[in-house]
């Protein structure tokens, strides 16, 4: 038989055992005594009233949650699948605990519901171009919604948007219809200069006859340029003028 002095003792120890919490920088503890909400405590070392005294657990950190993919029909008509990512903290403790009965599954249940909502008011269009607003106006819905439990929403980014196969085939024929269009339009655009300069260039030769021998000579010079063994004889304007006029000439 073990002595009564004994049995106090390892009573006292069970409860001083039952009564001690430690809790980690990132952690606190919401305390409830006999059913009523006392108050957070923690970090570090916090003492219990046995048995009258419930305390839980709420992590600080910064929660990452991976929001599944999900069927979205945008406002023109377009089937895609798109997932995203949230990241969310808890900033009160008393109300992640006390006003809502699991605040995990509360934001992520409305993070998902809140996707699909938003996606199915813009474009495809705008969805592709417009990531930067769309995320934003995604973090400022859901924030919106978990505030009263407690909960702050920081981040949300539209990770990837699965299009059909046909959508994608359309939407490169349209990227290369519209690559086809610039590349004409610019070389309509050099077409227009070229000839404006070309104009140029010939008002200011016919203001002189002899530059025209000088890039007659400068061509010649370019067709024989590095190996080619084209022999190119140069011929003077002004000789075949005369063999011309001697040509006209009537025959007596």
């Amino acid at each position: 038989m073990f002595p009564i002095s004994s049995i106090v003792v390892l009573f006292i120890l069970v409860i001083l055992f039952n009564s001690i919490r430690i809790l980690k920088e990132y952690e606190r503890g919401v305390v409830f005594r006999l059913g009523r909400l006392v108050g957070t405590k923690g970090p570090g070392l916090i003492i219990l009233i046995p048995i009258i005294d419930k305390m839980t657990r709420v992590d600080l950190r910064v929660i990452t949650y991976d929001v599944p993919p999900q069927d979205v029909i945008t406002r023109d008509n377009v089937t895609i699948k798109v997932n995203a990512v949230l990241y969310f903290q808890v900033v009160n403790s008393d109300k992640a605990i006390v006003s809502v009965a699991n605040f995990f599954e509360a934001t992520s249940q409305i993070a998902q519901t809140t996707l699909r909502s938003v996606l199915g008011q813009v474009d495809l269009d705008d969805l592709l171009a417009e990531r930067d607003k769309i995320n934003a106006e995604l973090q400022r819905i859901i924030d919106e919604q978990t505030e009263p439990w407690g909960v702050k929403v920081s981040v949300v980014e539209v990770k990837n948007v699965d299009l059909p196969l046909e959508m994608t085939r359309a939407m490169a024929k349209q990227a290369e219809a519209e690559r086809e269009r610039r590349a004409k339009i610019i070389h309509a655009e050099g077409e227009c200069q070229a000839s404006a300069k070309l104009a140029e260039a010939a008002t200011v030769i016919g203001t002189a006859p002899s530059a025209m021998q000088l890039r007659f000579l400068q061509t010649l010079t370019e067709v024989a340029a590095e190996k080619n063994s084209t022999l190119i004889f140069p011929v003077p304007i002004d000789l075949l003028s005369s063999f011309k006029d001697w040509l006209d000439k009537p025959k007596g």
